[in-house]
């Protein structure tokens, strides 16, 4: 086959959720892109994972609400974009969708917006000397100025255990329960994927072990969406009411075979490292996926973070030693890593959609939008009340997006600014500004006695365990003062008990309001 080299000013590797919604900015913008997909459609990942093909992202389609901004707070799997028709509500009312139905959707967006895709073409090898060259497995080259990987976290996270190979990898394991009937099972790892492979199991399995070092950590707790999820905990129950199944923290410190039998011998985490050796039929290992950067050369291969699962990057997105490298999709969240939402897609659209802003900023001369507003506390209270119970940026992405309002000494007349990623807003000009504020929402801390109780005293506000709105006075970057208005039950913060302690906190810190 000829080799050919084709130009391009953005190159995106994988034709993921986070593929096609920077596909979608970088089309809706005319700019020069193409999008390399080693599957022959879009969605690959969505063909084979979840194994057990139930995602835990929420559809919820009836909210009552009319609004499509705020609607995207409870809508986990669209993409963002200018069309009623590309809602993923369109493609299946589930609640819980199914992955499947993901399949659909991104290739329905893929074909509805004709972005500017080459499937069957597998990334082999990635160069760079004044530009990037990529290579594929058909022989063909494509040069770029700034490279975009979006293939996620693709290569399975194998612990170094003494015979873990053994094991058998949830990427490729059986998912027919009838494979396991009467044989005890051990799951490594207690995160979603063995908790729902070890409720595949939980009917015809004679005992079921999970165990990994840290303890389980259940989302309704610490609201974060990763951690493990109401709809895969059933297997909790059966430990607790000593059903034969344990959930054990742990270290495994060997798998060993005899006879055709495993013998794992774990350590304890607690019980003052008490050693105890199980005997099962078979080992599952469901310790999560990394990224791969194998297929870099080494002059541009970037660095790797967080137990070499993520790359090493910048607020923007950027490799912190590869210039004009960056990241989207669930590999974004090595910024937040288990804290907000960057690694799933009702975190990380908002994120693309911020990256492609900052491309605007920083190779075509453009800046971060905003509008006028007036320096008085009243007009301040409105915008910002507003913003809070509608945007679906600030209330998706807690404390890590924000709004700001950048006053001037001179002016009479404030910017106000939407959807900043907090962190590149410190990084960058804006947060040069004499006299700024950010507008956030965010959850109270994770240890709190009792995460279904709502505080509503206004003079504790910074003490809510649940979402509540933020506003921050900074200059250039260095907090003077912050005031957290108290959660409430259903969000609403139109009330006097919130409303008159907000309007003071603004009238007393708001830099050039009148007197």
């Amino acid at each position: 086959m000829n080799s050919t080299t084709a130009q391009y000013d953005y190159l995106i590797i994988g034709a993921g959720p986070a593929g096609l919604q920077m596909g979608y900015y970088l089309e809706k913008n005319h700019e020069n892109y193409v999008i390399l997909e080693t599957g022959d459609s879009a969605g690959t990942f969505f063909k084979k994972f979840p194994r057990h093909r139930r995602m835990i992202s929420i559809n919820k389609v009836i909210t009552g609400f009319a609004d499509n901004d705020l609607n995207l707070r409870w809508d986990w799997n669209s993409l963002l974009n200018d069309s009623e028709e590309m809602l993923f509500k369109n493609y299946t009312k589930q609640y819980f969708p199914k992955a499947d139905d993901m399949v659909r959707y991104l290739n329905g967006f893929a074909n509805h917006y004709e972005l500017n895709i080459k499937y069957n073409t597998a990334v082999t090898r990635i160069s760079k000397e004044d530009h990037f060259v990529v290579h594929d497995t058909n022989g063909n080259t494509y040069s770029c100025l700034r490279l975009i990987v979006a293939t996620g976290l693709s290569k399975p996270y194998i612990p170094n255990i003494p015979g873990i190979e053994f094991g058998e990898s949830y990427a490729d394991v059986s998912v027919d329960p009838q494979d396991f009937e009467g044989q005890r099972v051990l799951i490594i790892g207690k995160g979603n994927s063995a908790l729902e492979t070890a409720d595949n199991l939980v009917e015809t399995t004679a005992a079921l072990h999970l165990a990994s070092p840290t303890p389980v950590r259940l989302a309704w707790k610490t609201h974060f969406v990763g951690h493990i999820r109401a709809v895969n905990n059933n297997i909790l129950d059966t430990y607790q009411l000593k059903s034969q199944n344990t959930i054990i923290d742990a270290n495994i410190e060997h798998i060993r075979k005899n006879n055709g039998k495993l013998t794992v011998r774990i350590k304890y985490t607690h019980a003052s490292g008490q050693v105890i050796d199980i005997p099962v039929d078979r080992v599952i290992i469901c310790s999560g996926f990394r990224f791969d950067n194998t297929i870099f050369d080494p002059n541009c291969r970037p660095t790797l973070a967080i137990r070499d699962k993520v790359p090493a990057m910048k607020s923007d997105w950027e490799s912190t030693d590869v210039k004009d490298l960056y990241f989207i999709g669930s590999i974004m969240q090595m910024r937040d890593y288990q804290k907000t939402f960057s690694a799933f897609i009702h975190g990380f659209r908002y994120n693309i959609k911020a990256l492609h802003q900052i491309f605007d900023i920083k190779y075509h001369g453009g800046a971060w939008p905003s509008t006028p507003i007036e320096i008085n506390p009243k007009d301040i209270l409105d915008a910002t009340m507003k913003r809070i119970h509608t945007n679906s940026a600030l209330f998706q992405q807690p404390a890590f997006f924000c709004d700001m309002i950048a006053i001037s000494d001179h002016e009479e007349e404030g910017r106000y600014y939407q959807d900043l990623p907090i962190e590149y807003l410190h990084d960058s000009e804006l947060g040069q500004h004499e006299h700024y504020y950010t507008i956030t929402l965010e959850y109270g801390h994770e240890d709190h006695f009792d995460p279904f109780n709502i505080e509503r005293k206004p003079e504790k506000g910074a003490l809510s365990h649940f979402i509540h709105p933020v506003i921050r006075r900074f200059s250039k970057s260095e907090l003077v003062s912050e005031y957290h208005v108290p959660e409430d039950l259903e969000n609403n913060w139109y009330q006097e008990m919130y409303l008159q302690p907000y309007l003071a906190f603004l009238s007393s810190e708001i830099v050039g309001a009148p007197s």
